[in-house]
């Protein structure tokens, strides 16, 4: 089983977004769409202090009849969010993410932030994983040996 590390070495895009919690949560939702992304970090002095995702958007803004143009990230942001370190296994980053209802993941180490993962970081592994599997048992029916 790949390790988070592994993912993140062949990620295309590993660039990470992050906003202030002092910023608006108009500057939030600007800021994923501008970069496609569906959460940011939030950071404070470098610090990850929370993370920010389309779905507290909807449930903390767009429900509760809040204007995003004068709410904070703060506000809304999902405070002290689950991490991951580098050598963690993509096993238990999808049961983590599996069991906690949750689509991004922070990878953290010695209180540095590396990267964000993805729901469909895991999913694009697991389907090459698979792909290959498959191909290896295609082989062996077939009498092939490399």
């Amino acid at each position: 089983m790949k390790k988070v590390k592994d993912i993140l070495s062949e990620k295309i895009n590993a660039e990470t977004h992050s906003i202030a919690p002092s910023a608006t949560v108009w500057d939030a939702i600007k800021l994923m769409t501008d970069k496609s992304v569906g959460a940011l970090l939030v950071t404070e002095n470098d610090k990850l202090v929370g993370i920010i995702s389309e779905r507290d958007y909807m449930r903390k803004v767009a429900l509760m009849g809040r204007a995003s143009q004068t709410t904070d990230v703060r506000d809304i942001m999902t405070p002290n969010p689950l991490t991951v370190a580098p050598d963690q296994t993509t096993e238990v980053c999808m049961e983590l993410m599996t069991e906690k209802r949750i689509r991004h993941l922070p990878v953290v180490e010695n209180g540095k932030i590396l990267a964000m993962l993805s729901i469909r970081d895991l999913l694009e592994n697991i389907m090459e994983e698979q792909k290959h599997l498959i191909l290896q048992l295609e082989q062996y029916i077939r009498g092939e040996t490399y």
